[in-house]
């Protein structure tokens, strides 16, 4: 089903009985080839295909960002709000050696996207990936979700970025086995809107879709196909909702798009990347013998019980070293 026929039929389906399901799947009768397309998705436990590992065509790797959440979170414990020093911590992560920051997509005013691009780049650092979050459980209000990231990522594309990490709001339960297809579907939808703008899609996970033996987190891959639905791997949050990181490259590395990295010692996020409860050493050996995708974001955020012994831009500074040494980049 192509985009269009998406947006229509979900639209329509959102109004019939009140988004009751028809046939076997969201939006009808499924067709048997697609039943044994979605078989076919799900992905084996055996070492990544090189042949499925996809890099987007306007960047060239490796590359080593920051994500700014972290960055915020130091601001907000100065009384300060970041959205008044963006330049001071582009010309900071420039300064030691990263080569993006990732931001938030703007859904909200899709021309801000490339104004950040433009921001980052007057400080030496490159438009690479933008992450949002969005409601695609429900008929009708995944289908907006679509709309509004496509859009957005229209503009994004535009000023150079060509990743978008993505994580399906939770919604404080479980997840029903309907909402988890709606969720599926719109998800494959997804992929293929901004693939047209020439964006990968990288889904991102925190400990909600973990619950539950994982379920969530696992029905998202096994019925999207990975061509169309990547990874944001953000190795910590799998490791604290009990996957471990090693059990996780097995089984989904082939679908990586972008990193997240973090650290933590006795499960507490650590103020910087260094040694600790992550064996980054034998995620590293696996993502160079696989060749996956090397855009490696920094995420240094903070939590109750988090040891702040040192500012953002030195726990930054010493973070993209650790990068350096164990990664190679």
């Amino acid at each position: 089903m192509n985009r269009r026929s998406f947006l229509a039929r979900s639209a329509a389906a959102s109004i019939v009985a009140g988004g009751v399901w028809r046939g076997g799947s969201v939006f009808g009768a499924e067709p048997a080839a697609a039943k044994s397309s979605k078989a076919a998705a799900k992905p084996s436990t055996n070492a990544p295909a090189k042949k499925d590992v996809y890099v987007p065509p306007n960047l060239v790797a490796p590359l080593v960002g920051s994500q700014l959440y972290g960055w915020g979170q130091y601001f907000d414990r100065k009384g300060t709000k970041m959205s008044g020093h963006l330049d001071d911590v582009f010309k900071s992560l420039r300064s030691s050696g990263y080569d993006y920051a990732e931001g938030s997509l703007d859904v909200a005013a899709p021309e801000n996207n490339r104004r950040l691009a433009d921001r980052m780049t007057k400080q030496g650092l490159k438009p690479v990936s933008l992450y949002t979050g969005g409601a695609v459980h429900v008929l009708g209000k995944a289908t907006e979700t679509v709309e509004r990231i496509g859009v957005a990522a229209r503009e994004a594309a535009k000023a150079g970025f060509g990743i978008v990490n993505f994580n399906p709001d939770p919604i404080g339960r479980d997840k029903t086995d309907k909402e988890l297809e709606i969720q599926a579907e719109a998800l494959n939808e997804l992929g293929a809107f901004l693939a047209e703008s020439g964006i990968r899609l990288g889904l991102h996970h925190h400990t909600p879709e973990l619950r539950n033996g994982a379920k969530e987190f696992h029905s998202n891959f096994e019925r999207c196909p990975g061509n169309q639905v990547g990874f944001c791997y953000d190795v910590h949050w799998v490791f604290r909702g009990g996957i471990a990181p090693a059990d996780c490259l097995r089984q989904y590395g082939s679908r990586i798009v972008s990193w997240h990295l973090r650290q933590s010692r006795d499960r507490i996020w650590w103020e910087d990347l260094d040694t600790g409860d992550i064996d980054y050493t034998a995620v590293a050996e696996f993502a160079s013998g696989h060749k996956l995708p090397q855009f490696y974001t920094v995420e240094l955020a903070l939590e109750f019980g988090t040891r702040i012994t040192r500012d953002a831009e030195a726990n930054h500074a010493r973070s993209r070293e650790f990068v350096r040494r164990i990664f190679g980049v």
